[in-house]
């Protein structure tokens, strides 16, 4: 979710945001891939719809590249896999290899918002209408996977941007497989559920990530296969199936449950930023709770989320009177 780049963001102003994806041809890459071509219904922001999905500028399983193209990879139930998109002339582009080349293209469509429904929401605030009338191509991300938005998600509780982003690369790039196809360099797919389970307790903490963290990933992923079965729930029956692991709370679920669903009224509350952000932009009441926040989020209810990514995108956040949240690198200690 978010208004991008200027001032440096917080987690939350990060989360959900916008992509730049530059302009460009397409490239023809070497190598040949299943393909799949797909033409949305309306207006279609890649950036805006795909950018959830990053975690940080040196994200190994995402990247953007000069000639317009998104990159990311996945564990899909098929295997690992790599996907390409490209939107030229309002026609997406899908390209993917790896065993799970077929199982990202078959949900192509699903990842880029097909099955979402922006006409279904109101403005109700001169400020939401004015974000949304500028951002036309925005749609809600829907991968159909569970734990490659759950353990980053984890990774994000209740510490900087910075640090949550610096141990998923690390863990990623270390324990993770090289990416399928003709990748951009580096690219990974994140680690199965086992190697997560066999990770050193040194590794966890040279990645900057304390023991509370690290448990609730090693609980994750040890019911993987059970929490990946909620994508066939609607997303309060899923954020309940997910809650069921100690350490995975409200905030975790949502985040959750925004991407791997595309759930349009999930909001995150227990955040350390956003009640004040969308007190400040709806009420002036930049010292709003999640209380508040939900009140104020009422008139949007099926569509708080939306809501909330609309708020964000239009950059009006309270000006900062506090020190930033400090750093303490675990792995140093």
């Amino acid at each position: 979710m978010s208004g991008r780049f200027a001032p440096r963001p917080t987690r939350t102003t990060v989360r959900g945001g916008h992509v730049v994806v530059p302009g460009g041809v397409p490239r023809q890459t070497a190598g040949p891939g299943h393909v799949r071509t797909w033409t949305p219904a309306g207006p279609l922001d890649l950036g805006l719809v795909l950018g959830p999905l990053r975690r940080g500028p040196a994200d190994p399983t995402f990247r953007t590249t000069p000639d317009g193209s998104v990159w990311r990879t996945s564990r899909t139930p098929a295997g690992p896999g790599t996907l390409r998109v490209a939107l030229r002339g309002g026609v997406v582009r899908g390209e993917a290899w790896g065993p799970g080349a077929e199982w990202l293209l078959d949900r192509l469509p699903d990842l880029l918002g097909a099955a979402d429904d922006p006409g279904a929401f109101e403005p109700r605030h001169r400020l939401v209408a004015l974000a949304r009338h500028r951002r036309p191509g925005l749609r809600l991300v829907r991968t159909g996977l569970v734990m490659e938005s759950l353990i980053p998600s984890v990774l994000e509780q209740k510490v900087t941007t910075d640090e949550a982003y610096r141990a998923w690369r690390l863990l990623v790039r270390k324990f993770g497989e090289p990416a399928p196809g003709p990748a951009p360099e580096r690219m990974c797919v994140m680690p199965a559920p086992r190697t997560w389970a066999l990770i050193p307790s040194w590794e966890w903490h040279r990645a900057g990530v304390d023991d509370k963290r690290a448990s609730t990933i090693l609980r994750a992923v040890r019911v993987a296969a059970r929490l990946e079965e909620a994508v066939g729930f609607d997303p309060v029956q899923a954020r309940r199936r997910l809650e069921l692991v100690p350490g995975v709370g409200p905030w975790t679920s949502a985040e959750v449950v925004q991407r791997s669903h595309g759930s349009a009224d999930s909001v995150t509350v227990g955040d350390l930023h956003l009640p004040g952000i969308v007190g400040y932009a709806l009420a002036g009441d930049r010292d709003a709770d999640d209380s508040v926040m939900l009140e104020l989020l009422e008139p949007y209810a099926g569509q708080r989320h939306r809501a909330v990514r609309l708020i964000l995108l239009a950059g009006r956040t309270p000006p900062r009177r506090a020190p930033k949240m400090p750093r303490t690198d675990i792995g140093l200690l």
